[in-house]
Order: structure tokens, then sequence, then C-alpha cells
């Protein structure tokens, strides 16, 4: 069974910064992809970053620039390291990562952290 722990959420001041931590319990090179999602009261959630098996990054455009999402294999975990945050940033924040087996994807969910920026 695939656990993703989150961590390193909490309350910030607009223009501050958060490192959010996403903890596997096996290891990440099992993954052909990970993700930070995000959820605000109201809206659908939405996909704020991802990286490949290979390093490959992807970031929405809202947090391009600012935001960054990195992986220590050894640790199995990921990163995302958000800078000049707004409050437009508060949301719940998700892991996901993405197993694919033959054909079939395994997707996998953490449980979630709130991120809270304050005007």
């Amino acid at each position: 069974q695939v656990r993703l722990v989150e961590s390193g959420g909490g309350l910030v001041q607009a223009g501050g910064s958060l490192r959010l931590s996403c903890a596997a319990s096996g290891s990440i090179f099992s993954f052909n992809a990970m993700a930070w999602y995000r959820q605000a009261p109201g809206k659908q959630r939405e996909l704020v970053a991802g990286i490949s098996s290979g390093d490959t990054t992807d970031y929405a455009d809202s947090v391009k620039g600012r935001f960054t999402i990195s992986r220590d294999n050894a640790k199995n975990t990921v990163y995302l390291q958000m800078n000049s945050l707004k409050p437009e940033d508060t949301a719940v924040y998700y892991c996901n990562a993405k197993r694919v087996v033959v054909t079939t994807a395994y997707i996998y969910w953490g449980q979630g952290t709130q991120v809270t920026v304050s005007s």
C-alpha cells in the first residue's frame, strides 16, 4: 500500500515562503511522475507543479517563477518550495503520484496540508 504524507503547510504573510514535503512509503523511483495539486474553497482541484521520473518539471502559469518542485530520491521525498506567496495561493495542497504498469495507471493521493496566506 502506497502512502504519501504531506507536511510543511501553515499560515504565512503575503510575500513569505513555505516548503512543502511529500514523503512516500516506498521508493519514488517506482513512480512515473509526482505532482502537487491544490484546492481552494469552492474551486476545483488544480495542478500546481509536476516532476517526472526523468526530472522534467511543469508548472501552472500562476506559480511559474515563484514555486519550485524537486525530488530527493534518497529520502523518497518530493518538495514544493513556494516563494513570494500571495493570498490567492491559499488552499489545501495535495501530493500526487502516478505509477503506470503496462497500460494501467495507478494514482495515489496524500491527505493534504493547509496553506493559508494572509494579506
